[in-house]
């Protein structure tokens, strides 16, 4: 047995460096190989790493990492959309493995008290194999939304019965009831309302992503600790916490990229490992209790799980894929059942036997969905790569700044909007980028940063007169759609009536869920209407266009003007469309485009007067 603290990390950082390699090596799930590790390294196989208790410690901040990556990877337009399935969903996870619990657990003799537990041990389950989507890319498929979305119901409904069981059978009377109800609504206030509005002004005011990252871990132990404190479990506290960040955290932001890496090769892994070292296979040779008890609960949660993906793919219309990978994200258990089954032990609910049962239960179960969902996962990559959106092909950008030192937010910009083949330049007047868009033909934008890109809460988007007829519409709308899943940001439409028919024709097209209002902007001229309705957080995206174009406008030659004196506190996009190269005669649907109205142009000659004689005016002096 090894008992020098260096000598343990060493084995332990070792062991997650060539897991995983070997894992790969003999095609089985690195899940399942750190388990068993556990087990080899722990007190119940050849006992050879001591410190069992640090391990587990180190572990649980794991099974908080994998919650956390589950509530910020939720795609908050896709959850809008599948708000009800999700909630009908985690109805059926719940229900029928709880009731086909309580049934195989009478038949077995055991109380009804007893049964209740275990009924609501089998309904929870815990996001163990979310890695394994996250990996493969599918955390936005609608399978993985129902799935995760459903998890917090149904382990807020595995827990309620065990703190109801836990109270009948402890009776603590220093915690009545209206207090343990004031402790979860105090929970649910810091996490969703304190927690994001603290993490945003720390964002406004520290840029850099390593301050991000530790502060998002601050709040997610601090959220774990409440949920305990309120009576409920750390792991409903880390999810909620992930929940309440989504929109902060985007999925390619740099505070992302080290929360998954920090999570993925320290934290999980330790947590896997330290599950290995809680399960005794002594146990599978000392008598046939505890082998029939275990075989008795792997039947009934993976019959019962089983059954709610059933019916959730025949009520949602699903595909058969579909229902494996729910059902392979949603029989893994782990965090819940361990800790449902450690404080029945404690409070003498459950004995030993059903313990070991409990554990041994974990390791084929978390074995076993870590294969479903592989697969599951592997599929429907391969359907979302033969089916890419239009909107996501090889576009080549330029991405533009009018500010000194801009190339940093220009990449963040390209980065969370998943643009391809960017190309970056700063210019440092208007009339210098105007004249770089002009000499080129390729979609193009010009971004001003204020604020960081991940505070921002909602899009305000000004659509001219037939946009939509631009060749190349398509990728300025999945520029704002990919934008706004990132950000989870609101998005708000400005335009005239027959654009918003296309827009809204766009938005409900599968694949490219959004979920936008819209406000009436008849004219360009009403631009100015957007500023208005402008919050501390909002960001200004103008579709613009060249000349020769449908959509163009002589107004158009207004807008930095425009944006300098009345969006300058704000971030702003100006967004052109691609311009097929060559196309010097104008498109025939311009004869149709809304001019300048009378009163805009006898203004702007004004304008043109009072800064030429303000011009002239110092030679005068000066002659």
């Amino acid at each position: 047995m090894i008992t020098n603290p260096l000598s343990i990390i060493a084995i332990i950082l070792a062991t997650i460096l060539l897991v995983p390699m070997i894992c790969r090596k003999i095609r089985i799930p690195s899940i399942v190989g750190f388990i068993i590790v556990g087990i080899l390294f722990g007190p119940y196989g050849f006992h050879i790493l001591e410190s069992a208790t640090t391990i587990q410690t180190l572990g649980k901040i794991g099974i908080l990492y994998i919650m956390l990556q589950a509530g910020i990877e939720v795609d908050i337009n896709d959850f809008r959309q599948q708000r009800t399935r999700a909630i009908v969903f985690g109805i059926y996870s719940f229900l029928f493995p709880f009731l086909l619990g309580i049934a195989t657990s009478l038949l077995l003799g055991f109380n009804w008290v007893t049964s209740a537990l275990l009924g609501a041990m089998y309904s929870s389950h815990t996001l163990m194999t979310y890695p394994i989507v996250s990996r493969y890319g599918v955390q936005k498929n609608a399978a993985t939304n129902i799935a995760v979305g459903g998890t917090m119901l149904t382990i807020t409904l595995s827990l309620l019965v065990l703190a109801i069981l836990k109270s009948r059978q402890v009776m603590d009377g220093d915690i009545t009831l209206w207090r343990q109800l004031f402790r979860i609504a105090l929970t649910f206030l810091h996490i969703f309302i304190i927690f994001p509005k603290v993490t945003q002004r720390f964002f406004k005011r520290w840029h850099d992503a390593t301050s991000g990252f530790l502060i998002i871990m601050t709040f997610m132990v601090v959220s774990a600790l409440m949920a305990e404190w309120a009576g409920l479990e750390a792991i409903l506290g880390a999810f909620m916490c992930g929940v309440a960040m989504n929109k902060l955290v985007p999925n390619l932001s740099p505070v992302m990229q080290r929360i998954n890496f920090v999570g993925n090769n320290l934290f999980v892994p330790l947590f896997l490992i330290g599950v290995g070292f809680m399960i005794d296979v002594t146990l599978l040779w000392s008598g046939w209790a505890t082998i029939v008890i275990a075989i008795v609960m792997i039947a009934t949660k993976l019959v019962g799980k089983w059954l709610a993906a059933w019916v959730a793919e025949k009520h949602f219309g699903l595909q058969p894929v579909e229902r494996q990978l729910i059902f392979g994200l949603t029989h893994a258990t782990a965090a819940g059942t361990l800790a449902i089954v450690t404080i029945g032990y404690e409070i003498g609910i459950f004995d030993n036997v059903i313990l070991n049962a409990a554990v041994l239960m974990i390791l084929v179960l978390c074995t076993s969905a870590s294969f479903v969902t592989e697969y599951a996962a592997k599929q429907l990559a391969l359907q979302e790569e033969a089916r890419l959106e239009a909107d996501k092909r090889d576009d080549s950008w330029l991405v533009m700044s009018v500010a000194e030192n801009g190339l940093k937010d220009l990449q963040e910009l390209a980065e969370l909007s998943e643009l391809h083949n960017p190309e970056f330049a700063n210019e440092s007047e208007w009339s210098e980028a105007i004249s770089l868009l002009q000499s080129q033909h390729k979609a193009s934008i010009v971004y001003h940063a204020v604020q960081p890109l991940n505070t921002v809460s909602r899009l305000l988007v000004a659509v001219p007169r037939y946009a939509e007829k631009e060749r190349d519409f398509i990728s300025c709308f999945g520029l704002i759609r990919r934008l706004s899943s990132q950000l989870g940001a609101k998005v708000v439409f400005f335009t005239n009536e027959d654009t918003q028919k296309a827009l809204q024709a766009f938005c409900r097209r599968k694949g490219k869920y959004l979920r936008p209002s819209y406000r009436e902007m008849e004219n360009w001229e009403d631009a100015l209407m957007l500023a208005k309705q402008m919050r501390p957080d909002d960001m200004i995206v103008l579709i613009n266009a060249r000349p020769s174009t449908p959509s163009y406008n002589p107004l158009f030659d207004q807008v930095p003007a425009m944006l300098d004196r009345f969006f300058y506190t704000h971030n702003y996009l100006l967004v052109y469309p691609e311009q097929e190269t060559g196309n010097a005669v104008p498109d025939l649907l311009t004869g149709d485009t809304t001019q300048a109205s009378r009163t805009w142009k006898i203004v702007s000659a004004i304008k043109r007067a009072v800064l030429s004689f303000q011009q002239r005016e110092p030679k005068d002096q000066k002659a």
